[in-house]
């Protein structure tokens, strides 16, 4: 027994180191190259570091699952830390890679930008922003016209912000909200200005007309200082801009072996049939795990197995006779099972049992409910290349 637990506690404490190594791999910026041409790692963990190029301040990685789609992408950051001077980043890849899957990557690095850049993304935008806004508003002689809703305007003005800024990043990674509930009210504002004539003419026939042009005009020119000004509020903040793109499309990570779950424990079911009283009955047993997901992306159902397998020993009732199994002459079991601590698996489920019934003299299959505790051991099977 006391064999049993030092190789159990040696195996999880072995398993457990090989399991709390993090691996680090370098890409190359110049020769565009990543972790020497080796496929990546997958299913776990793992660092990519670099050299940093001189004036960079901020390292964007976006891992994409090729032929996915962009809804799969990753997005990672490196950023420096104030003035500190450093030759390397470094960034986690915390979402694991899946195995024999390939990966578009994509690096982009930010400079800080200069006040002249600053400068001419601001007064591009701005300008975009007053064109859309005077091109979606109509003075007539009953108001102010729009060819667009409230809403829509908001959200269209809010994309000309985003698209201004496509190869822009704040420092702070922040990312631009949207207006304000300010801009939206003097949008609403609009339908309120009452200009009360049926015919209207902005170069105006008297005087009144004059002055119904100049109100809604004031009105657009107000609404437009409104958007300039939280336009003006984003933007002061520090901004990079993007110097240079590296991308390595299609590349592979590295194929996983494929391992078959064994399984050695000892079990006990309880049986009554009619015997005088219940019989509690163990033994030890062996047998196969059918895990039903990958605990790395699918961590309850990763643990989670179908379990099948055979006892070693027939069971002894207290009478001196025997139970055993069909087919292999020893009970056979099958249930579900859960991986705990790495390396046990708890099993429940039926096992089929062969007994001569007393008052038939007949032997009969019966199925009788078991639970068991196990040590688990990976079985390395070179099975055939699969993609997940």
């Amino acid at each position: 027994m006391k064999r049993y637990l030092l190789l159990t506690l040696i195996v999880f404490l072995t398993y457990s180191f090989s399991h709390a190594q993090i691996r680090s791999i370098n890409f190359d910026v110049v020769s565009n190259e990543i972790n020497s041409n080796n496929p990546l790692p997958a299913e776990e963990l793992f660092f990519i570091n670099g050299v940093i190029p001189s004036g960079i301040d901020l390292v964007r990685l976006d891992i994409d699952r090729s032929r996915k789609g962009s809804g799969s992408t990753e997005t990672y950051q490196w950023k420096r830390a104030f003035d500190f001077p450093v030759d390397n980043y470094e960034v986690l890849v915390s979402n694991e890679l899946r195995s024999n899957v390939n990966y578009d990557l994509t690096f982009s690095y930010y400079s800080r930008a200069s006040d002249e850049q600053l400068e001419v993304v601001k007064t591009y935008i701005k300008q975009n922003l007053i064109s859309y806004i005077r091109a979606n508003m109509e003075v007539t002689a009953s108001g102010i016209k729009t060819y667009q809703s409230d809403a829509a305007m908001m959200r269209q003005m809010d994309q000309i912000i985003v698209d201004g800024l496509e190869d822009y990043r704040h420092f702070l990674g922040r990312d631009f909200k949207g207006f304000s509930e300010i801009v939206r009210h003097k949008l609403e504002q609009k339908d309120r200005l009452k200009l009360r004539r049926a015919r209207f003419n902005v170069l105006g026939r008297n005087k009144d007309d004059n002055e119904k042009a100049a109100y809604a005009n004031q009105y657009i020119t107000e609404l437009i200082e409104v958007v300039s000004n939280e336009t003006d509020q984003f933007l002061n903040n520090s901004l990079m801009t993007l110097v240079d793109i590296r991308t390595i499309s299609n590349y592979p990570t590295e194929k996983k072996p494929n391992t078959l779950p064994l399984n050695f424990g000892y079990g006990a079911i309880a049986m009554r049939r009619d015997f005088t009283s219940t019989q509690y009955l163990q033994s030890p047993y062996v047998g196969l795990s059918l895990p039903l997901g990958n605990k790395v992306f699918q961590k309850f159902l990763g643990n989670a197995s179908f379990s099948t397998g055979v006892f070693l020993q027939n069971f002894q009732i207290s009478a001196g006779e025997t139970v055993s199994g069909p087919v292999v002459n020893r009970p056979i079991y099958a249930g579900l099972g859960y991986q705990v601590f790495r390396v046990f698996r708890i099993n429940a489920g039926a096992v089929l049992v062969n007994y001569q019934n007393t008052n038939t003299n007949v032997n009969e299959n019966y199925i009788q409910p078991f639970v068991g505790a196990s040590l688990e051991l990976n079985l390395w099977l070179g099975l055939k290349d699969r993609r997940r």
